[in-house]
């Protein structure tokens, strides 16, 4: 059934996360155009739920901003050795005390807040990379793994598929 009315007199406005919605759909889109991985995995979920805060905090799911003119700072900030995780600790930090301020807030924040502590309590198996010797074979067929937090698997990712975009 759809609301009574949707412009605000009402004060029962239906609130949509259009921003977190929009910038799910480009980390989506990035991801499945790369076909790294099937949709249906965890990693790819990391890879998503990292493109996605990285999008919705650089302000790029805001107005409307065309895709192509954001690639360049998307791959700044997903790029390897940044401060990434303490970027975004401090963007969400920021748009939280912006919505205290105004009193009020959007739907997005909590979505993208629930994100973020899926990426930071998550760990996922993979590759010990910092194990691997060159020119070494390893004993295993997979070779040594570990147990990664969420956001350090699927920030590369992202990345990658940004590149492959």
């Amino acid at each position: 059934m759809r609301p009574e009315s949707t412009n605000g007199t009402s004060g029962e406005e239906l609130l949509v996360p259009m921003a977190w919605m929009y910038a799910e759909y480009i980390a989506d889109e990035l991801l499945r155009t790369g076909d790294l991985m099937p949709p249906t995995t965890l990693e790819f979920r990391a890879g998503r739920d990292a493109l996605a805060l990285t999008i919705f905090l650089s302000d790029g799911a805001v107005g409307g901003v065309r895709v192509v003119t954001r690639l360049d700072e998307w791959l700044a900030l997903t790029a390897y050795n940044t401060r990434w995780r303490e970027w975004v600790c401090r963007r969400l930090e920021q748009i939280r005390m912006r919505e205290e301020r105004e009193e009020g807030g959007g739907p997005d924040l909590p979505l993208a807040r629930a994100a973020w502590r899926w990426l930071q309590e998550t760990e996922l198996l993979a590759a010990d990379l910092d194990a691997v010797v060159p020119g070494v074979l390893p004993e295993e067929e997979d070779g040594p793994q570990v147990w990664t937090p969420a956001w350090q698997l699927g920030l590369p990712l992202g990345h990658l598929a940004i590149h492959l975009f």
